[in-house]
């Protein structure tokens, strides 16, 4: 009976594995994970893979086939360990990002030099993005006409079933001590993650159930107001690939029996701009680190490192930028509408590169991923596909007025701020001395002036280029 290999590197599941389904159909199967140390992975997305690892390795061995976990560069401690297995074929599932596709290129040619087969398989997106594309053949860059193109196609497949049973090769083959040690924390912050999160398939399977039953009609109304449980809180699983987007597709769909209501409609819209990102990333994988739109490349960014710091700690002055900075930094995760007020803030009041709000991100997010990551960054900084104009500046405290009018959200993540009766939790720095915070800081920055500061340097530039 012939050997497949499997290796897990973006679908860490064994439910909708293509890949995986694929190798149980057709022989013995040998689960395999890399730890590249080569491979960039900030501190959050570290610390879930590692107990997402250790979670699928017990539901792979229950299957009947452990994981097998080495260390080293990808490419050649994979194509060792197909020789080693005598693996005739090894199975992934085609990588997107820039990274990940060359390394999979890299390893279909060293395997075909000692005669392996390597097959890719689908799953990380709705569509593949070849297939989606305007008239013209060329990718789509705004984000409407490239969902409505994605409501013509027909509708997305449905998610495969997890293998029943693996045959394991006829000797298990032993994982390096070295990978499954626990990894040290990039950051010592990174142990509280566990009070916020468990990084199971079981528990995404669940959460994405009660979602879709209990929540999901009410998305439309409540995923903006941060202090409401309005968000399905997905993201990590669906950035780690503990859950599939067509299982977070079809779940909702089969909720509301095939006719969405406008929750499960604004929802669906909300994968649409994940399938959007990866269309982006794949045919455009240097916005990485360039913008996206060539007018911004030589944008005259400030360097003003304190300022960034005090962005990163939470300790602006401006009561939402703050509470969505600690809750990035205390549970590895942000609401969406307070990722859009901490990114404008950086960008446009501070006039700091995008670049380093992205960075810091990917360092601090359990859902770090990388082409969402990108297309929200570029978008807050008016450089990306259908980005906000750079003229359109959020007013953090006009932004917290409106979505969180009680300062709940400013009071649970900002302790300080917890006893400053309304109005002032909003603006604290007008507040009577009675009710005023002593600890809390000042602004770093007049927003008016911050925002006056902006307008002239896109005036200046617009001028410059006429």
């Amino acid at each position: 009976m012939t050997v497949h290999l499997v290796w897990f590197r973006d679908a860490c599941r064994i439910a909708d594995h293509p890949a995986l389904l694929a190798a149980a159909r057709a022989g013995r199967v040998v689960p395999a994970m890399v730890d590249d140390p080569e491979a960039p992975t900030g501190g959050a997305k570290a610390w879930w893979q590692e107990r997402q690892a250790e979670a699928l390795d017990r539901d792979l061995a229950a299957l009947g086939s452990p994981l097998v976990r080495r260390r080293g560069a990808a490419v050649p401690t994979l194509t060792g360990l197909a020789r080693e297995s005598g693996a005739c074929v090894v199975h992934v599932t085609r990588a997107l990002d820039p990274a990940g596709s060359r390394a999979q290129a890299l390893l279909a040619r060293e395997l075909e030099r000692v005669g392996i087969r390597m097959e890719r398989h689908g799953g990380q997106t709705l569509w593949e993005p070849e297939t989606v594309s305007t008239g013209s053949g060329s990718p789509y860059r705004v984000f409407t006409p490239f969902w409505k193109a994605c409501a013509l196609r027909e509708a997305p497949p449905r998610p495969v079933p997890a293998p029943v049973r693996l045959l394991p090769p006829e000797t298990l083959l032993p994982s390096d001590p070295e990978a499954c040690r626990m990894r040290r924390p990039v950051h010592p912050w990174t142990e509280k993650l566990a009070a916020a999160w468990s990084p199971d398939e079981c528990t995404g399977q669940h959460q994405l159930a009660a979602f879709a039953a209990e929540r999901v009609r009410a998305y439309a109304a409540k995923r903006d107001l941060p202090a409401e449980p309005g968000t399905s809180s997905l993201s990590p699983w669906l950035a780690n690939g503990g859950i599939s987007v067509r299982q977070a597709w079809w779940t909702a769909m089969d909720a509301c029996a095939g006719q969405p209501d406008s929750g499960t409609e604004t929802w669906l819209r909300e994968l649409g701009w994940r399938e959007f990102a990866w269309h982006l990333l794949h045919h455009f994988p240097h916005t990485c680190e360039q913008p996206l739109d060539p007018r911004f490349r030589d944008f005259p960014w400030r360097d003003a490192p304190e300022e960034l710091r005090a962005w990163q700690q939470g300790r602006t002055g401006f009561p939402v930028v703050d509470a969505g900075m600690r809750q990035l930094w205390q549970t590895g995760w942000m609401h969406n509408r307070v990722r859009m007020i901490v990114a404008s803030f950086l960008v446009k009041d501070l006039l700091l590169p995008w670049q380093e709000g992205a960075r810091w991100f990917m360092d601090t997010l359990v859902d770090a991923d990388l082409a969402s990551n990108t297309l929200g960054w570029q978008w807050a900084a008016g450089c990306g596909a259908d980005a906000a104009p750079f003229f359109r500046i959020f007013n953090p405290t006009t932004q917290a007025r409106k979505f969180d009018p009680d300062g709940v959200y400013i009071g649970r993540w900002v302790p300080e701020l917890a006893n400053v009766p309304m109005p002032w939790r909003h603006e604290p720095d007008s507040a009577p001395p009675l009710a005023a915070s002593g600890t809390y800081p000042r602004h770093i920055v007049d927003h008016g002036a911050a925002r006056r500061r902006a307008l002239a340097l896109l005036a200046e530039r617009s001028a410059a280029r006429s």
